[in-house]
């Protein structure tokens, strides 16, 4: 398994509890063939530039290791899930 670290950006307009559901649910997606290590809620922020029409986005990263193929599905799902408006993820040289 190898170390990843994933940000993604939600949308400001999601509500708390959205936020929380949003998190627990790719917790959820990493630990069924991963190990997450931790996950820090940055809170809102400001973007450098607008991204679909927002200024500002709720940042949260997620750190642990997985296998390559999870990779492809988190950013699939990522890609289709509505409230995520840009995400990155890279692979952590040790």
């Amino acid at each position: 398994m190898n170390p990843y670290e994933s940000v993604i950006i939600i949308n400001p307009n999601v509500d708390e509890e959205g936020i929380k559901a949003l998190t627990q649910k790719f917790t959820d997606l990493i630990n069924t063939d991963g190990k997450l290590e931790k996950v820090e809620e940055l809170g809102k922020k400001r973007l450098a530039y607008e991204v679909q029409k927002n200024k500002e986005g709720y940042y949260v990263v997620f750190y642990f290791e997985a296998n390559p193929h999870l990779i492809a599905e988190l950013e699939r799902i990522y890609r289709i899930t509505d409230e995520i408006i840009k995400f990155m993820t890279i692979k952590v040289e040790k």
